[in-house]
């Protein structure tokens, strides 16, 4: 390690590696110890304090090692675990005691101190999987996303890390699922804020583990051909004593303007035209990737990083701008296969564009617009649907514009805004019904997927981050049901790369086959690849139709390989039985030249497929 570079930088807001010598590390200094560095430009002090010294009883005074404000000391003699923070005297002489911005690993909440931990010894074998690794434009993404801490509980405690490597991960696996999306796991004191508000951007939170067991999580997850992606939060931080804020008693990591440092939640808005504080948030998104091998970073309020405190109105932040599009390109350049996804309910172009191209570097924006639009429309009595029908519609007329990922996250199960399944029209027949309808449309749908755990369970009891899922619900057949079904969704999504492949190719990615049959409330549009023809209908009232023509994009015979309204999914089992085959210049719906005539379940979504048929001599002249 190269400090003299580490050092300059990092005052240059270009450091990606930090970490390697912020902190506290075990080194050799003619003797065996603990190297303590920390960044305190406007302290007149600074000693490090903790188990080690009886706290304040004998403070270890650290040595400026250069002019703009970086402290350090080595501490012989000390071992693993042992707990510790910075004593800082202010320029005013007041006495601060903070946790180390940089620390590995912290006790566990209320407890604030930070605790040596030597990631040196964490042990990987996940070779293969990083070699054949890749941003999956192509390929099939299908997320899970989890709290940790309230998937399942081992009483009234949370599952451990190893309790989720051995239950979550053959669960995910066996469930179909290609991804783990992680709310965030970086060290953070309120249990309400879900890890949204963060004090430890280099800590894995204690309260499920240590260090070596999160990395072990990871690894079996690789090993099963899971991905993980972990959510991370630059916009903002806690204002708890013991962490940034004032770090060396006046502003450092927030804005000095007090109207800009105060977040709309209630912490501190990070300075983002700082350049060491670039340098510190751009270290902790490639430390997750480095140190724990992480796939994939979600961005949290992306927006907010655009505009002033996520107002259009206020004009968009600069500063913020250039450390996203500086962060992203560095992550793109250091770790090419990890994926960078913005959590963004802005409209701001090119987010998903390259940053040598002028864009903030993304590679997925969450569509929710399309999230928003699609569960009002499932919310709308169907005598009613006809007035919302390019609800449903309209995400296609811009879906090109941005690498778009279709989300049904926490954030649309709190706040009373309803669960997924909840949200849906009617009674409580046809609140499953509807459901298993919005989850074949979103499967169909271009971009890749992302669910909230206990949507796949249909749960009706919103979040609630001191509680398990309602993993009772499967002893009741329509859940269990509801549960093969996602399932099923999700297995025949892997295996049909019409559904995946070309996701972003207006070309090839999508078509529709009849976009404005409001009358009806009937949807039909088909999804293909280089083999494959895949026909979706979708039936958004409770009307049933024993012969329906459709269009289809060939001739041939066509196979139903889902129908939402099957007996196994608890549906009332009105499905096409037998592959139907498309007759030439039949009056079907559309402005196809083929047409199969099919049953139509009530609020019944169905998927048809037919291989593509080769290309003979005669086809390629009549095209001419």
């Amino acid at each position: 390690m190269n400090q003299s570079r580490i050092v300059e930088s990092f005052h240059q807001g270009q450091c990606t590696n930090a970490y390697r010598m912020f902190g506290a590390h075990f080194v050799y200094e003619g003797g065996e110890g603990v190297r303590f560095t920390v960044y305190a430009p406007h302290a007149r002090n600074v000693s490090v304090i903790g188990t080690f010294t009886d706290w304040d009883a004998r403070p270890i005074p650290m040595q400026r090692s250069d002019f703009n404000g970086i402290w350090s000391v080595f501490v012989p003699g000390i071992r693993e675990w042992e707990s510790y923070k910075y004593l800082i005297e202010s320029r005013n002489g007041e006495m601060l005691h903070k946790a180390d911005p940089y620390a590995f690993y912290s006790e566990t909440r209320p407890e604030t101190a930070s605790k040596i931990y030597d990631l040196d010894d964490i042990r990987w074998s996940d070779r293969k999987w990083l070699e054949k690794r890749s941003k999956n434009f192509d390929r099939p993404v299908n997320i899970y996303e989890v709290y940790a801490g309230g998937w399942k509980k081992n009483g009234e405690y949370p599952y451990t890390y190893p309790m989720l490597k051995d239950n979550l991960i053959p669960y995910v696996k066996e469930h179909g699922y290609t991804h783990i999306e992680l709310m965030p796991l970086n060290e953070y004191p309120f249990d309400g804020s879900w890890g949204y508000q963060a004090s430890g951007y280099f800590s894995v939170t204690s309260r499920y583990g240590n260090p070596t067991e999160f990395a072990a999580f990871v690894n079996e997850c690789h090993r099963n051909d899971i991905g993980v992606i972990m959510d991370m939060v630059p916009v903002h931080f806690v204002k708890d004593a013991f962490g940034l804020r004032y770090f060396d008693g006046e502003p450092l990591y927030e804005y000095r303007d007090r109207n800009d440092a105060e977040s709309q939640w209630g912490t501190m808005n990070f300075d983002l035209w700082s350049e060491e504080v670039r340098s510190f948030l751009m270290s902790a998104a490639v430390f997750w990737c480095d140190v724990y091998h992480i796939d994939g970073i979600r961005i949290d309020a992306v927006s907010n990083l655009i505009y002033w405190g996520g107002n259009s109105n206020r004009g968009t932040n600069e500063g913020s701008l250039n450390f996203v599009r500086r962060m992203n390109y560095y992550l793109n350049k250091e770790y090419p296969s990890v994926m960078l996804i913005a959590e963004d309910s802005s409209d701001f172009p090119k987010v998903t564009a390259s940053t040598l191209d002028g864009g903030l570097g993304f590679d997925y924006k969450w569509d929710l617009g399309w999230m928003n639009d699609t569960l009002k429309y499932y919310a709308t009595d169907p005598i009613y649907r006809i007035w919302d029908h390019h609800k449903l519609t309209f995400s296609m007329a811009y879906f090109y514009s941005e690498r778009f990922l279709l989300p049904l996250s926490h954030d649309e199960n709190v706040h009373g805004k309803k669960t997924i399944v909840d949200r849906m029209f009617g009674d409580y027949d046809m609140k499953f019904a509807q459901a298993r309808n919005l989850y074949a449309y979103m499967y169909a749908h271009p971009g890749k997927k992302l669910n909230f755990m206990g949507n796949e369970i249909a749960s009706f009891r919103e979040f609630d981050e001191k509680k398990e899922l309602d993993w009772f619900l499967l002893s009741y057949p329509r859940h269990d049901s509801f549960l093969r079904y996602m399932t099923d969704l999700n297995r025949i999504y892997k295996a049909h790369p019409c559904l995946y492949q070309y996701d972003y190719d207006y070309q090839k990615g999508f078509r529709w086959i009849d976009a404005d049959n409001a009358k009806q409330s009937i949807y039909s549009f088909y999804r293909e690849d280089d083999k494959e023809y895949l026909v979706c209908i979708l039936n958004m009232t409770a009307q049933s139709y024993e012969n329906y023509d459709i269009g289809v994009p060939q001739g041939g015979k066509y196979t139903e390989i889902l129908n939402s309204e099957k007996d196994i999914y608890d549906g009332c089992n009105m499905c096409n039985f037998e592959p139907v085959k498309a007759w030439k210049n039949r009056n079907a719906q559309g402005a196809l030249e083929h047409s199969v005539t099919i049953r139509i379940a009530p609020w019944s979504a169905i998927w048809l497929t037919c291989p593509k048929k080769k290309k003979t001599v005669k086809d390629t002249e009549s095209r001419k």
